[in-house]
């Protein structure tokens, strides 16, 4: 796992905290449908898988139209609401700053379709710091987390051994072994220690400094790794 140049983020858990506009969303689906809504707690849950698999577990059903007509109604109040409430986790723009002084190329990752990902990103300012937004379409493609690293992997040409996939639900771990990448579970995020390791995760961070130290460890390539590891040390 030495020589790690191109860094991975997942989105929501991992760089910002949408739990209020998630939560919102789903209720709002879930109540026009007429359906039984469980509490919030419940609900932050199934903050990271995609949005179909959710409905379909919220909903108990496997008819498309349903599924579909279930995601439209969250998309109509999150396409204007929801992806606005939403923060960024505290020390994230420092940990993309200090990553990309080092001369890593940074990208996101993310199941959350690609528009939303980018209004989300842009409204925070955080836009910049990254060589692309990378995230699902509306219609569903790349909704599969592997699906969506192979094909980042593939147009950038990235090697594996030089990539890490860092997120907080066992998706992006998971993705991360199926595309044969190294990967940082995120414990400030969603998932729990036991579902990232339990996913295989190679790495556990607490914070984002803890994510900055590990990518140290695992080999910086720029010329500024000295001032980074007295930092990080």
């Amino acid at each position: 796992m030495k020589g790690i140049r191109n860094v991975l983020f997942d989105l929501d858990g991992t760089l910002t905290d949408p739990a209020a506009g998630i939560v919102r969303c789903i209720q709002y689906s879930l109540e026009t449908l007429g359906l039984r809504c469980p509490d919030a707690v419940e609900l932050e849950s199934y903050i990271g898988p995609p949005l179909r698999r959710t409905f379909g577990t919220l909903c108990q059903t496997s008819d498309v139209a349903y599924i579909e007509r279930a995601v439209s109604l969250y998309r109509e109040r999150f396409s204007t609401v929801g992806l606005f409430e939403n923060a960024v986790y505290a020390g994230v723009p420092q940990m993309l700053a200090d990553l990309r002084a080092a001369s890593y190329r940074l990208f996101v990752a993310t199941s959350k379709p690609k528009v939303y990902a980018e209004r989300i990103l842009r409204h925070f300012s955080l836009e910049g710091y990254f060589v692309e937004v990378c995230g699902s379409e509306l219609d569903g493609r790349f909704e599969d987390k592997a699906e969506l690293l192979l094909n980042l992997l593939e147009r950038h040409g990235l090697a594996p051994r030089q990539t890490v996939m860092v997120g907080d639900r066992k998706e992006d771990v998971l993705a991360a072994r199926r595309n044969a990448l190294p990967s940082l579970g995120i414990t400030y995020g969603y998932g729990s220690e036991e579902e990232l390791l339990g996913a295989g995760a190679d790495h556990l961070c607490r914070n984002p400094p803890e994510v900055v130290s590990q990518i140290i460890r695992m080999g910086t390539p720029g010329v500024r790794r000295p001032f980074l590891e007295k930092l990080y040390d």
